[in-house]
């Protein structure tokens, strides 16, 4: 649950990374090796020995929703240049607590836009 809060996601989103019910993507790679102060590739250790060449070759194959629009949102310079600005932030409980600000501030938007 610590790690879940520290990187602003839910308990079960953690749960189904380690299932394997949902991928877990370079940046989440990137933001968990920042919280658990491990280097990325500590995620990548025997990856591809035959020990675990099951795994690299089921690596993957679940089909995963897709998010409309999502390559147009991530290739915006606002988009890059607020990630860049969030991830400045050195404490992750003002990192997280300014996450929160702005997801209640575009929530409150959403219901009042309605």
């Amino acid at each position: 649950e610590k790690l879940a809060d520290q990187v602003g996601i839910t308990f079960q989103q953690i749960q189904k990374y380690e299932n394997g019910a949902n991928r877990v993507s370079a940046s989440r790679l990137y933001e968990f090796s920042k919280v658990l102060d491990i280097p990325v590739n500590f995620f990548f250790e025997n990856y591809g020995s035959n020990e675990n060449s099951a795994f690299a070759a089921g690596f993957g194959e679940s089909e995963q929703a897709g998010f409309e629009g999502a390559d147009d949102i991530l290739k915006r310079k606002e988009t890059l240049e607020l990630i860049r600005v969030y991830y400045s932030i050195e404490n992750p409980k003002l990192r997280k607590d300014l996450f929160k600000l702005v997801k209640s501030m575009a929530e409150n938007l959403k219901v009042q836009d309605a």
